[in-house]
């Protein structure tokens, strides 16, 4: 399973995506923001009085690759027809989505589960640019005037939801504070960071963003839904209900029945259709979405047609499970994409407010204790490599030893941080492949002694007698139970009380949202320029805030540091080295056992189905939205 934020892929987390320090680390918006359309970053002091500009698009880091002209992106097909169908079982979620149940069609609160792909019935004032590292452009918002840390954006004309009514500043406006009182925290969080929020008439939303808030922040901000003031004001936004939304995007809820499937219905006036960040997208006539409790049965379905594509996260079944009669007959294709984004983190994740992990030493024991080698070769075919990083298959992960921009940013810090922060970047530990290896399990058993279990009856245990159990919450199937039993059978025979619980999936979001667990397996990825809510997965606060995806509960002051100067760079090299610094800290830190990535996408589609683009943008495999069906 993987949460995410805008963009939901089980590989990333909703690239609404990163603590405040002092001096040197203060956050402040960049003249590459500040400058418009064409800006660069040219030394002017942020904040500072300059001719208001307007443009199309944000950046982070330099120009946005379309210009204002641009009639459509480079990875569409600007004359995909409308119509058909696309079913299949969600590979894609994020926030409170919940890929085998729900109750509510409102993703954007904290209670509740949602199902995936409701972000397709949402429309924002700017969207992504999937071919570049972090530029938006105009989807709702047709310009932007920015003066410092004023930013007014211009309503494109035409836009409505799909009650028919028009889409309007005092709705931008709506949406913005009430995802700041009552939001999920992805949402809810990072919008601390706006100063003001005014409606200076009926097509123009003025955001103001607090000084010192992160450059960052605008595109972010840009890139949340909009929502209908009046139909929540007349509907409680926090209720986890059915009722069918009124929405601001392509799609609305059709058909459903609750924890079996949803459909969504493409609006034929979508207003969106003939925008030039739209064109090309949302070509689907519906979208089916359905849910199942085990994957096999998720597997039969594709089989015979009832999905027609299907994402394969197994890599046992795409090794030896894709020989059923429609593929060869050549009806049903396998292939691969590469998958050029952050790989992102996936591991078991560790809870260090439990006290029995408060040691690192305990924790990276763990590690010693994981043949990740003998998992690969024997339930994985061979098909992965292993995790050492958060920012994995970036050039945000740290290799080697650091930098001088990076011992500039330690420097500070040393007497906080362990010194093997200051030395190679640390890698998981190779195994012999033999399932037992017999030196790894004694440096666990060492690393265990050292931070004072014992062994008494063949059981660890601390100061107290209490014995160390070690308790892994999965939702219940099959494939989590294979790939974590022979790890448990390995902590056992080193004193570790391993055990396996099963839960149903809400009772899964629920524990997870609460904290209410030892470890758990995760998967987080970031957008190659990562957003303020990259503070959701590591900072002090959120390691405090119940439903942040902060799992492990980093709560250290040297993160937070880096956090800041990462979110504080004026260049992209500025960046990086705050990120790789960031990286060395919390990798020492031992706050998970890292497990697997592959850096492409392996899917399966029945073939007369559908139309694929010539160019798959870099940083997505957007199915859903630029894939269209070849019956159409």
């Amino acid at each position: 399973m993987s949460r995410a934020g805008p963009r939901f892929t089980r590989r990333r987390m909703l690239e609404l995506t990163g603590a405040t320090a002092a001096g040197a680390l203060a956050w402040r918006l960049t003249p590459a923001l500040a400058q418009g359309t064409q800006a660069g970053v040219d030394g002017t002091a942020a904040g500072a009085t300059a001719d208001p500009r307007t443009t199309h698009a944000l950046t982070v880091f330099g120009e946005p690759r379309h210009g204002p002209d641009f009639t459509h992106f480079s990875y569409v097909n600007p004359d995909a027809p409308k119509g058909g169908e696309l079913r299949l079982v969600p590979s894609s979620f994020g926030g409170n989505q919940n890929p085998t149940t729900f109750n509510t069609f409102n993703m954007f609160i904290l209670r509740g589960d949602s199902p995936p792909l409701m972000q397709l019935c949402h429309a924002s004032l700017m969207v992504r640019g999937l071919d570049e590292p972090d530029a938006v452009y105009g989807q709702i918002a047709e310009a932007v005037e920015i003066d410092g840390p004023r930013y007014a954006f211009t309503l494109r004309p035409g836009a409505t939801f799909s009650d028919g009514t028009a889409i309007t500043a005092a709705d931008v406006i709506f949406t913005l504070e009430t995802l700041r009182e009552n939001g999920h925290p992805i949402y809810a969080g990072p919008l601390s960071d706006i100063d003001s929020l005014e409606v200076a008439d009926e097509a123009t939303a003025v955001i103001t963003f607090r000084e010192g808030a992160s450059n960052r922040m605008p595109p972010l901000v840009a890139t949340y839904p909009v929502l209908s003031k009046a139909y929540y004001e007349a509907n409680d936004f926090t209720a986890a209900r059915l009722d069918k939304p009124v929405v601001s995007g392509a799609y609305t809820v059709g058909d459903f029945a609750a924890g079996r499937y949803v459909t969504l219905v493409k609006r034929p006036d979508f207003w969106g259709d003939d925008v030039p960040s739209g064109r090309g997208h949302n070509n689907f006539g519906s979208v089916r979405v359905d849910f199942y409790r085990e994957r096999t049965l998720a597997f039969e379905a594709f089989k015979t047609g009832k999905e027609n594509f299907r994402e394969e996260f197994t890599s046992k079944v795409w090794a030896t499970e894709y020989t059923f009669p429609a593929i060869q007959r050549g009806d049903v294709v396998r292939r691969e994409f590469p998958d050029d984004r952050p790989a992102g983190a996936q591991g078991w994740f560790i809870n260090t407010r439990r006290p029995k992990f408060a040691d690192p030493r305990t924790r990276e024991a763990l590690a010693w204790a994981f043949d990740f080698e003998w998992t690969n070769q024997n339930l994985f075919y061979g098909a992965y490599k292993r995790t050492q990083s958060f920012f994995m298959n970036s050039d945000m992960m740290a290799e080697g030893e650091p930098s001088a921009a990076e011992l500039a940013l330690l420097e500070p810090f040393r007497d906080q941080v362990d010194p093997a922060v200051f030395g190679p970047a640390w890698t998981a530990p190779v195994a012999d492949g033999s399932g037992r290896d017999r030196t790894n399990m004694r440096r666990a058993i060492e690393l265990l002694s050292e931070a004072g279990w014992t062994r008494r009856d063949g059981q660890l245990v601390d100061a107290a007698g209490e014995p160390l159990v070690v308790e892994y919450l999965y939702p219940s199937e099959p494939t989590s139970e294979r790939i974590f039993l022979p790890f448990a059978n390995t902590l056992r025979a080193i004193g570790i009380d391993a055990r396996l619980t099963p839960v149903d999936a809400t009772q899964y979001q629920l524990r997870s949202v609460n904290f209410d667990f030892d470890i758990l397996t995760q998967r987080f990825a970031f957008a190659p320029t990562p957003y303020d809510t990259i503070r959701q997965y590591f900072s002090s606060e959120a390691a405090a805030t119940e439903g942040s995806y902060n799992l492990a509960g980093i709560a250290d002051p040297v993160v937070d540091a880096m956090l800041a100067a990462m979110l504080a760079a004026s260049t992209r090299d500025e960046m990086l080295a705050a990120a790789r610094a960031m990286d060395r800290v919390t990798r020492v830190g031992h706050y998970w056992i890292p497990q697997w990535y592959k850096g492409s996408h392996t899917v399966a589609y029945w073939e007369a189905d559908f139309g694929i683009p010539e160019t798959k943008p870099r940083y997505e495999l957007p199915v859903a939205e630029t894939w269209w069906s070849a019956s159409a």
